[in-house]
């Protein structure tokens, strides 16, 4: 693998919310885990020269794990990795606001993909009370993005 193409990999991980990615060519296979916010290149089964040219960064301590209470209701996730968008467009008003009614099969926001714009819509009738993510944020999947009671 190209040591341009692994240092755009790095940076798109450190400036996103993904904490890892995974990239298997005929070269080897790279993984890339973001730390404490600082994307640790980790390198798997490598080809010699891009091997050479990379050293693991130090690992950090890692702290005790906070305990996250989870908000009622019913979580609303992301089936897919991409850019979370609460509009169709940027002049547009959001499909939904915190105390909108759904309906299973409503449309709460667009999750864009590889360039693919995906309507994500209810699967669960009720009201909106809480928005989890801002418009044009990177979102993973299973990630919670609305909460509907």
């Amino acid at each position: 693998m190209d040591l341009r193409k692994l240092k755009t990999l790095i940076d798109l991980v450190s400036d996103s919310n993904v904490s890892e990615l995974e990239i298997t060519e005929a070269e080897g296979k790279v993984r890339i885990v973001k730390s404490m916010g600082v994307a640790a290149p980790l390198v798997m089964q490598q080809a010699a020269p891009v091997a050479a040219a990379l050293a693991p960064a130090p690992v950090a301590a890692v702290e005790a794990p906070v305990a996250v209470v989870a908000p009622a209701g019913h979580a609303v996730k992301s089936p897919m990795v991409g850019t979370f968008y609460r509009s169709s467009s940027p002049g547009s008003a959001p499909f939904i606001q915190i105390g909108s009614v759904v309906k299973e099969g409503d449309t709460l926001c667009i999750i864009e993909a590889m360039k693919i714009l995906n309507e994500i819509e209810s699967d669960k009738a009720g009201t909106v009370t809480q928005i989890l993510c801002e418009n044009g944020q990177a979102v993973e999947y299973g990630q919670p993005l609305f909460i509907v009671e």
